[in-house]
């Protein structure tokens, strides 16, 4: 939905927050940039913004740029954790021990996608990434693993506006992982792999990430492999769908009876 398609509550200032926020759900954002998509003197993109900013309804990337915030995050990540997200912390803190690197798990709600399990510092015991933080689905590694798969309708939807297009994601559906650098800290590298659910689906990406420096332009492959292994391991333990009942074969009509079934 475009910025000037979103419906309007008749409020001013509530329908000029609406506007803004609809800017940056479709990538980060500068504040010239929101000025000139939503049309709004900068003053007052200015105003509003730095508000939602105070409020943790936007937050800023390494270069300045507005994006959804922490706690637009936490409306979805705030849900009763599933068996995933309670799984996934012995899985990202192997993860964390053996490579030295950020695990966390992102799932993709809407515009955003966010993270819903991160590894833990081992002295401070804080996550590494805060969970429930929002980033834009339309960048980076993360959302083309989390959209990679998606059927036609979802591909097209998810393509519109995205700073990649759909022979990358073909290339991520062929490797089977997405790396590049982090949309929102600078000098960071990401590694992503996606997570299936029981009945096949990518519900979630598996997520390395730390320093440049650390992290090769491609990474190296006993790491892919061992980030690959255990978003297998995340699948392997979740539910899967209930099987079908096999229907129960029904022998021909005899010919030649009075019209019952033929006797086994």
């Amino acid at each position: 939905m475009s910025v000037a398609s979103r419906p309007l509550s008749g409020v001013g200032v509530l329908d000029k927050a609406s506007m803004i926020l609809s800017v940056v759900e479709q990538r980060p954002a500068s504040l010239a940039q929101v000025v000139a998509i939503s049309g709004l003197p900068r003053p007052t993109v200015y105003r509003i913004a730095t508000a939602l900013e105070r409020l943790e309804l936007l937050s800023r990337d390494a270069h300045g740029r507005f994006l959804p915030g922490a706690r637009i995050g936490h409306s979805g990540a705030g849900q009763p954790r599933d068996r995933l997200e309670h799984i996934a912390e012995g899985v990202l803190s192997e993860l964390h021990a053996l490579t030295g690197l950020n695990a966390r798990v992102h799932r993709r709600r809407d515009a955003v996608h966010i993270c819903v399990a991160s590894s833990a510092d081992p002295v401070t015991g804080q996550d590494a990434v805060p969970l429930g933080t929002a980033r834009p689905a339309k960048s980076g590694p993360v959302a083309q693993v989390l959209l990679a798969w998606e059927d036609p309708d979802e591909l097209y939807a998810g393509l519109r506006g995205a700073r990649f297009n759909a022979a990358q994601l073909a290339l991520v559906r062929q490797r089977g992982w997405a790396h590049g650098p982090d949309v929102m800290v600078l000098d960071e590298h990401v590694l992503a792999v996606p997570v299936r659910d029981g009945d096949g689906r990518v519900s979630a990406a598996l997520v390395l990430s730390g320093p440049r420096s650390r992290m090769a332009k491609l990474p190296e492959r006993g790491v892919r492999n061992t980030v690959i292994d255990a978003a297998a391991g995340l699948t392997e333990t979740l539910p899967r769908p209930p099987a079908r009942p096999r229907l129960r074969s029904v022998p021909p009509r005899s010919v030649g009876t009075t019209g019952g079934w033929a006797a086994r």
